[in-house]
């Protein structure tokens, strides 16, 4: 890989999301060196792909080059690489472009969409969980209703305008909410030789309420936001198949559409050398203790989604979302000059600053710890938020841009399809 040798520790981090990037930060500048590893040369901002699914934005807006963040830190490195394996008995990971030793290894490899072994589903569903994932989606939704256009069998029309979501956590309640103001102020204008009010948008919930990590109140006001909107919600009821046309579930509820998309799950991405039974648990996730060391060494650590830390609290880990990622990556960058000193280190502690999802224009719905509102206000935080955290002045300003453009004109600009999709139909 062309890495400097030191005398400096290698600290090696793989994967640049949420946790990688923080930890990267947190270690700039030290007497260490950081080989960062990603299979992509950009941080992609998950909470809004959303956004570029519907064509709210373009995926540069809510991409960063990690190579950018973190130039002008000393003695770190990042190669865009495809981490194959990890040889814990000699201390090297092993990828698409070489081998790489290592002293501390960092496994920040996310999570990836969790389809419950079922291939069929698999197969001919729609994920939503990165870049290339959402301009895939993108593509279809307009294809489907360019081709909607040139049909005259009724019923094919109207599976080609039928949307089913899967899973009612904040993917699936915000693209559902985007997708209904879709249809309702943007698709009469572009299409006013099809008659999209025919179009219908569903959720699937396996359980009784939408966003089940949030509090009833908010379940119950997004429910109703959506509700307002033309949303179906199915709530404990459970998608068993989907052949690319119909939707079967465990009831007698079936659907005919052209797009299902799955959002009712995610795992963690293991790599081989740490994916045997002792190292991983519910979710597919490392189990680490309270310094993120996976269980059974000392110098290899996990953080950020793939990482599962039980706790009285959280004995199923911590939420996978971007706050625990983040605050892991920040502490175990003091923790592991701590190690490295011989210093003891400082046991984790989740600070949880509450839970939000938009529903649309002057929807939302915000639990901080002793606050908890919906509606116009908090649609404000929630965008105040995700400005906020949202990597480089030249994205918050592209995005702000947009998202005024797009209030004041009740429109979704980046309705292109740059890149066509076709969904491989089972024969």
């Amino acid at each position: 890989m062309n890495i400097t040798k030191t005398s400096y520790p290698r600290i090696v981090i793989i994967g640049g999301g949420f946790a990688g990037v923080a930890l990267a930060k947190k270690l700039s500048k030290q007497e260490v060196q950081v080989v960062l590893l990603d299979k992509n040369n950009y941080h992609t901002f998950q909470p809004l792909l959303y956004q570029v699914s519907t064509g709210g934005l373009e995926p540069d807006s809510i991409a960063y080059p990690i190579r950018k963040i973190l130039k002008d830190f000393p003695n770190f490195y990042f190669r865009m690489a495809v981490v194959e394996e990890i040889d814990t008995d000699k201390n090297k990971v092993k990828t698409n472009i070489g081998n790489l030793k290592f002293d501390y290894l960092v496994v920040a490899s996310g999570s990836t969409t969790n389809f419950f072994g079922n291939s069929e589903i698999e197969k001919h569903s729609m994920a939503m969980k990165t870049i290339p994932q959402s301009l895939n989606l993108r593509s279809l939704i307009l294809e489907n209703f360019e081709e909607a256009l040139l049909t005259s069998d009724l019923n094919e029309r109207n599976a080609l305008m039928n949307f089913v979501i899967v899973g009612g956590g904040p993917t699936g309640v915000e693209l559902a909410g985007a997708l209904a103001e879709i249809k309702k102020g943007i698709l009469p204008k572009d299409y006013p030789d099809l008659d999209t009010r025919s179009a219908q948008i569903h959720i699937v919930q396996s359980g009784d309420c939408i966003l089940k990590g949030m509090s009833g109140k908010a379940s119950a006001k997004a429910e109703d936001f959506l509700e307002k909107l033309g949303v179906n919600i199915w709530k404990n009821v459970r998608v068993t198949s989907y052949d690319g046309k119909t939707v079967t579930t465990n009831t007698d509820l079936t659907f005919e559409t052209a797009t299902l998309v799955w959002a009712a799950g995610v795992k963690g991405a293991t790599i081989k050398g740490l994916d045997a039974e002792e190292f991983v648990t519910r979710g597919n996730r490392l189990l680490v203790n309270q310094f993120n060391q996976v269980k059974g060494f000392r110098h290899i650590f996990a953080i950020g989604d793939i990482a599962c830390m039980v706790s009285d609290a959280f004995p199923h880990g911590f939420p996978m979302m971007a706050q625990p990622a983040i605050q892991q990556g920040d502490q175990l960058g003091e923790n592991i000059l701590k190690f490295i000193e011989q210093k003891p280190m400082k046991a984790f502690v989740y600070k949880d600053k509450g839970a939000m999802a938009t529903i649309g224009r002057n929807k939302a719905v915000v639990d901080l710890q002793h606050y908890k509102f919906q509606g116009v206000f908090a649609w404000y935080v929630w965008m105040f938020v995700h400005l906020f955290f949202l990597i480089g002045f030249r994205n918050r300003m592209v995005v702000f841009v947009n998202w005024v453009y797009n209030y004041v004109r009740f429109d979704r600009e980046a309705r292109l399809i740059i890149r066509p999709f076709k969904k491989r139909l089972k024969k």
